[in-house]
């Protein structure tokens, strides 16, 4: 149990019906990300929808004391095709334990972890409250409670080619890239995600 930051999975709010859904939408907008306005838009605009709907699941970091939203991360699970060329035989090793192996490409498939949106709040008055590292750690925590119930052990998540971003992901937190993704994006059209996994 994290004591520092309050962890909230947003349906605790939505089996509250409308009155639990209407707080949530207040909470969310006290929340600003300049730095990429698509986490900004997704959490106000499609977070609630995308867990009424099971598709993915949006939990909310909130100070203890003032109950001001900090950040927030969204986890579910997606299907991901993986060449583990560039892996090292004992991560290859792990991958092929939940996966199964197509014979002509070599690729593995399998199902995994995806923590499909990170943000912190750059709002003024919060800056530095969290940061990116301990917002990641909170989200490989929720990500091992997952596990213990349901088994699996690959996380995998899709970010900007962004060097400082990279850097963040690679050699700070140990994700290795696997695969490259075009998606489009109301912010910023069309553009190109590298995906990244790592074995928890």
């Amino acid at each position: 149990m994290n004591d520092e930051f309050l962890i909230l999975n947003i349906r605790e709010y939505l089996k509250q019906g409308e009155s639990g859904e209407n707080i949530l939408k207040q909470i969310f907008s006290t929340f600003s990300c300049s730095k990429n306005l698509d986490v900004e838009r997704f959490l106000r605009e499609q977070a609630i929808n995308f867990t009424k709907k099971n598709q993915s699941v949006t939990y909310v970091v909130l100070s203890p004391e003032e109950g001001q939203i900090l950040g927030y991360f969204t986890i579910t699970i997606k299907p991901i095709s993986v060449n583990a060329d560039y892996f090292s035989n004992t991560v290859k090793r792990k991958i092929a334990r939940v996966s199964e192996q197509n014979e002509d490409s070599g690729n593995y498939s399998l199902s995994a972890y995806l923590i499909a949106q990170l943000g912190r709040n750059f709002e003024n008055d919060l800056k530095g409250t969290i940061t990116g590292q301990e917002l990641l750690e909170l989200a490989f925590e929720k990500i091992r409670d997952l596990q213990y119930m349901a088994g699996g052990m690959v996380v995998f998540l899709e970010a900007e080619e962004n060097e400082k971003l990279m850097d963040f992901y690679e050699k700070k937190n140990g994700f290795k890239r696997f695969n490259t993704k075009e998606t489009k994006s109301a912010m910023a059209g069309t553009h190109t995600l590298i995906q990244l996994l790592k074995v928890l």
